[in-house]
């Protein structure tokens, strides 16, 4: 059987979501409570729909994981609960504050976190006028060290955004894998100013590959503030190699909004399709 786990996470105090010895993860953390409650004999393994860097926050996580069916029966006991409720209350229980569970299912058949997934959407925000940011959400906002007291023009960061929409090669703003492709479909990347006078970027991909969000965020940056025109990010972009001069941004600025699946007869297809190594050709 295969379970599927909607949550969140306060990104800050994590190493990131990845299990790595001796440090405190996400993927650790939650592992650790779901053997608890299932007594597993083995560390319940979890496959995520986006893996996360340090200090990065998600809101619309996505996992699933594949327990013995025996022990998640037996998770009610003598409750009338469903297996589902069961789990959803006990790991509210144990898990720590900075993790939390929304919705715990049996997901459909074809079901895979990863794979089947149409689309993630991020937030990036960033504080440009430090004297109006706010103080409550410090843990997710980026502020801006700048020489100059102007506002950043998030008119020309929009309009340097949408150039990199569509089927493209992202290699110039991703850390490259030996083997894995850089090819994404950029669906969304758009600015505004937000109603406590933040940036907020909204970036959406079919996936992305390691540190592509913040570098794109990195690249509109300079356009923003004068010092590059419009055009400069897709060119970046075109140029398929690493600029130097494309800063990736502190990580506590972005979150994983949205995980987006196909209805529950696309599952399979899509999770195939995503398998496929994409090319431009």
């Amino acid at each position: 059987m295969r379970i599927r786990l909607d949550f969140g996470y306060d990104g800050t105090d994590f190493s990131g979501w990845a299990t790595q010895p001796g440090l405190r993860t996400v993927e650790g953390t939650l592992s650790a409570a779901l053997t608890t409650i299932l007594r597993a004999d083995q560390p319940v393994r979890l496959t995520v729909a986006g893996r996360t860097d340090a200090g990065v926050h998600a809101r619309g996580q996505v996992a699933h994981l594949d327990p013995d069916p025996a022990a998640w029966a037996a998770l009610p006991g003598r409750s009338s609960r469903t297996p589902e409720q069961a789990a959803l209350s006990r790991l509210r229980g144990i898990l720590p504050a900075d993790i939390g569970v929304r919705a715990v299912a049996v997901a459909a058949d074809g079901f895979e976190a990863r794979f089947a997934a149409l689309q993630r959407r991020y937030l990036y925000r960033l504080a440009d006028q430090p004297q109006l940011a706010d103080p409550l959400r410090r843990r997710e906002t980026v502020i801006l060290k700048r020489d100059r007291d102007r506002a950043l023009d998030v008119d020309a960061m929009h309009a340097a955004a949408q150039k990199l929409l569509g089927l493209n090669d992202f290699g110039a703003f991703c850390k490259r894998r030996e083997g894995a492709t850089t090819v994404r479909t950029l669906l969304d990347y758009s600015w505004r100013r937000g109603p406590d006078g933040a940036l907020e970027a909204t970036v959406v991909a079919d996936a992305f590959c390691h540190s592509m969000v913040r570098s794109l965020v990195g690249a509109v940056v300079p356009v923003g503030e004068g010092r590059r025109g419009v055009d400069w990010p897709a060119e970046v972009m075109r140029a398929a190699v690493r600029d130097a001069a494309v800063v990736v941004m502190p990580p506590h600025g972005l979150s994983l909004e949205e995980v987006v699946y196909p209805d529950d007869a696309g599952l399979a297809v899509r999770a195939r399709e995503s398998r496929v190594r994409r090319t431009l050709g």
